[in-house]
């Protein structure tokens, strides 16, 4: 079946993707050192993408009609599109990256997974109120960094260590995207902030470095996506999320909500991180992370909230609700996360798709 023209890829009808005998004009490709293999398929979809990436296939023909938005197939898919803007996979042709039938392709998963959340969160213009929510503490917090704070073992800290570390290795990566988008106030503040993300000229205190010292500390592995197998889709969802609003010039206002969720609502959920890890004798490398984030955060919090978020509603006003979208989104799928792991450790089992990727025996 012909893959429809950009300008109608959300016309009804055209959700079954078809690339028949399509591939990026042969050349030679050599390993590429830095980027991770290809994961191992999840489902119909993501097995797909990764026939047509390896090579093994030159048609592919699916449906996303009846795909869940937010189960491994799906997100695995998005995630394989998405990685050839960061570092692109080890012997895959980085011309993937913008070859325009897989990009149709991608805009289809994309249009599932943004139905799902627009459907899934309350909407609204109310931006003042959704940043304030952010800074309220509930008295009887019951996510994960509150459950790791008063009775986290070793082995469950690891294992949030290895799904962060699917978010951390691009650290503020994806809201750069956003800096030639942004104009005045809104522009300087934002690049302030990305400024000490990006470890303020110094390479050693990028804070996605200090992630991969912090994994090492733990004992686990720092290879970039080492964990990208055994990582379930919920994390993969909110990576995905940030992703495509990064991607998306349309959608600057939903990355601007997100990344001040971030910023704002990090302060204290890393000074209880610092608390877990000081209380289970952590390496100084994992405290050292979380520490970087109570005291920057704290700063970065108010330059978001006054000098990027005020100054973008003032110039354009028409970006109040994407922002608040972008704040929804994340604490839906932040919820999703801690849903995921508190309910697979209250049933005494593992968090990650495979329980051997950080063994209990080598991890407590």
């Amino acid at each position: 079946m012909e893959i429809p023209h950009p300008d109608v890829r959300r016309a009804p009808g055209h959700r079954r993707l078809s690339a028949s005998r399509h591939r990026p004009t042969p050349a030679p490709v050599t390993a590429n050192t830095g980027a991770p293999p290809l994961p191992q398929p999840r489902g119909e979809l993501s097995a797909g993408i990764c026939a047509l990436l390896g090579g093994t296939a030159c048609h592919i023909d699916f449906d996303t009609a009846n795909a869940d938005p937010y189960g491994e197939d799906l997100q695995l898919a998005l995630h394989l599109c998405y990685e050839l803007h960061y570092c692109g996979f080890d012997s895959v042709d980085p011309r993937w990256e913008w070859d325009p039938k897989l990009l149709r392709m991608r805009a289809h998963l994309e249009d599932r997974f943004l139905a799902a959340m627009r459907r899934d969160v309350p909407g609204g213009d109310d931006l003042d109120g959704e940043l304030d929510d952010l800074l309220v503490e509930p008295v009887d917090g019951t996510g994960v960094g509150h459950f790791l704070n008063e009775q986290g073992q070793w082995w469950q800290v690891c294992e949030y260590f290895a799904h962060r570390s699917i978010y951390h290795h691009k650290e503020a990566d994806p809201y750069a995207w956003v800096i030639p988008r942004l104009r005045g106030q809104a522009k300087a503040a934002l690049v302030a902030v990305e400024y000490d993300e990006f470890g303020a000229g110094r390479g050693e205190d990028v804070h996605a470095q200090l992630f991969a010292d912090l994994l090492a500390g733990a004992g686990l592995d720092d290879t970039y996506l080492h964990y990208l197998d055994a990582v379930p889709a919920p994390m993969l969802a909110l990576v995905n999320m940030m992703s495509l609003f990064g991607l998306h010039r349309q959608f600057r206002g939903e990355l601007v909500g997100h990344f001040a969720s971030v910023e704002i609502s990090s302060p204290p959920a890393s000074r209880r991180m610092v608390d877990t890890l000081r209380r289970l004798d952590a390496h100084p490398a994992c405290v050292r992370f979380y520490a970087e984030h109570v005291e920057a955060d704290a700063v970065h919090e108010q330059v978001m909230r006054r000098d990027v978020i005020g100054d973008l509603s003032a110039r354009e006003p028409e970006l109040i609700a994407p922002m608040v979208f972008g704040i929804q989104a994340t604490t839906l799928l932040e919820n999703a996360i801690d849903r995921h792991m508190l309910d697979s450790w209250s049933a005494g089992r593992s968090s990650l798709r495979d329980p051997e990727a950080i063994p209990r025996n080598r991890a407590d």
